[in-house]
């Protein structure tokens, strides 16, 4: 199965972008989601997580996800701890789900994926990206978060001119109806890259 992995900074759209591939017959794996129902499902990841951060990360609701937060992006090291529990339950996964789903090719979606050192694990990668004042917009009205907050989160992430240069595929995403015409253009793209590798 021909593996594509979408990133791209806090709120440049990339889930929206993932969103519409989706509605194109397009699987997607959401690695956040996904992480956070294995943090709950996985007795072995739940343990690792208490050893390492303590009983705080889990409550009754289940993962403690303003104290994680708190812990991880106000420290480098805490966040590559947090990264080398996570992110090899996350990747095993995913590749069980990949090898389940049909059609030309699925959908790795991350946040974090060259931070985590994640894009030898697909064959191909594309960037989402946005100005970043429209990003800190659109993410202090998604997360109710401040300025300060989402800029700290910013400063944990490449930066989007990195990401391209890594990317073999880049989509600006600033107008709704431009977006989707993008986006079905690389459905074709990548569909046909799909074919051709298997060819």
């Amino acid at each position: 199965m021909y593996k594509v992995g979408i990133t791209g900074g806090i709120g440049s759209g990339k889930s929206y972008v993932c969103s519409i591939l989706g509605e194109l017959g397009v699987a997607v794996y959401d690695s956040d989601s996904r992480a956070k129902e294995l943090m709950l499902s996985s007795a072995e990841l739940r343990e690792a997580l208490m050893s390492r951060f303590g009983c705080e990360v889990f409550t009754a609701e289940g993962v403690n996800r303003a104290y994680l937060a708190e812990r991880v992006f106000s420290s480098e090291e805490e966040l590559r701890a947090l990264n080398a529990i996570v992110h090899p339950a996350v990747m095993a996964d995913f590749d069980r789900w990949a090898e389940e789903q049909e059609g030309e090719y699925v959908v790795l979606e991350s946040a974090i994926l060259f931070e985590a050192h994640l894009e030898d694990r697909v064959d191909c990668v594309v960037v989402v990206m946005a100005p970043e004042e429209l990003r800190l917009e659109r993410a202090m009205r998604r997360d109710g978060a401040s300025k300060e907050q989402i800029e700290s989160r910013m400063r944990n992430q490449i930066t989007d001119e990195e990401r391209a240069d890594r990317s073999k595929y880049a989509i600006v995403n600033i107008d709704a109806e431009e977006l989707r015409e993008d986006v079905e253009q690389l459905h074709r793209r990548l569909s046909y890259d799909a074919v051709a590798q298997r060819d």
